[in-house]
């Protein structure tokens, strides 16, 4: 009963930071992104919006959400603080394209630590569906809980620990992000 208890918890958490603000903090490329966002207890706030395109098709719109604002990707990834990724997807992408990005961009940005987690990284890469133009890929990081992914309206994740959450930051904010352009509008320092 416990589990499922959690389970309702967890949805509920998600669900909540999937559904439509009154008032979008952010538009991008068609998509709205509210500018707050709750893990377990606490607020975020959204610190960046970004999209990521790839020969000139756009791809999806990310928004990064933090406690407090931060330019400093090493700080938002040491923080053990909770934090938010949103991806929404402009375009139908192929479960074996994000299969291959996230494990090109792992291998790039953090390969001792993607060695190191290598079961996690299994299960994730495991857990990617198909996507669909206008599906979300959600991760939330929740200290003393680990990683929570959701994909679509219901299929979730759970990863224990802080190593995995730091991993997949490193995807786009860490020293090899898809691009340059994107990490910087995560992390708030475009403004263009």
């Amino acid at each position: 009963m416990h589990h499922k208890a959690r389970t309702f918890g967890l949805m509920m958490t998600l669900l909540l930071a999937l559904a439509p603000a009154t008032a979008p903090a952010a538009n991008l490329a068609g998509v709205h992104l509210s500018d707050t966002l709750t893990v377990g207890n606490t607020p975020l706030r959204l610190n960046g919006i970004g999209l990521r395109t790839k020969y000139f098709f756009k791809i999806y719109v990310g928004g990064l959400y933090l406690i407090r604002p931060s330019t400093n990707p090493a700080a938002i990834i040491d923080a053990n603080a909770p934090k938010a990724l949103v991806m929404q997807f402009v375009r139908d992408i192929g479960r074996s394209k994000l299969v291959e990005a996230y494990r090109e961009a792992f291998a790039k940005n953090a390969p001792a630590l993607m060695a190191a987690q290598k079961s996690a990284v299994d299960r994730f890469l495991a857990f990617l569906p198909n996507v669909k133009d206008g599906e979300r890929l959600v991760f939330t990081y929740e200290p003393g809980k680990g990683s929570t992914f959701l994909a679509g309206h219901s299929k979730t994740l759970a990863i224990p620990g802080k190593a995995f959450a730091d991993l997949y930051l490193l995807v786009f904010i860490g020293p090899k992000p898809p691009t340059s352009r994107l990490k910087m509008e995560l992390l708030g320092t475009d403004r263009s």
